[in-house]
């Protein structure tokens, strides 16, 4: 997709309304690879020079977030890669797979998080 003024704008208010549906802070959001180059490097760390080759990424440390609008086809796509880097964001502990995914679909079909809180 072609990054528009107008489809920054969205994708800016698509991240606020979910980030609030999953009760984290919202997070800075970078949307072309030459924004993360310019953050400092031990912001992007470990994903600086090969986060163009994702949909996605996630700087838990940070709370900051990289949507890599221009390799992401369609709007859905666009959408579902959204969701899916704020569900790392919520549940930093878990890694990719089944619950994983049905998070990422429950959070598309609008279901609200309680706040992360670890265990004592």
């Amino acid at each position: 997709m072609k990054l528009e003024p107008e489809l920054r704008l969205q994708i800016l208010e698509k991240i606020g309304i979910y980030a609030n549906r999953f009760s984290i802070p919202e997070p800075k959001v970078l949307l072309t690879t030459k924004e993360v180059l310019e953050m400092p490097k031990e912001m992007t760390e470990g994903r600086r020079t090969s986060a163009y080759k994702y949909y996605g990424v996630s700087y838990l440390q940070h709370n900051m977030i990289f949507i890599n609008v221009r390799k992401i086809p369609d709007e859905k796509n666009l959408e579902n890669t959204i969701v899916h880097e704020l569900i790392h964001m919520r549940f930093p502990y878990l890694a990719h797979g089944k619950r994983f995914n049905k998070l990422v679909r429950q959070g598309i079909r609008g279901k609200t998080f309680a706040p992360y809180r670890k265990r004592k």
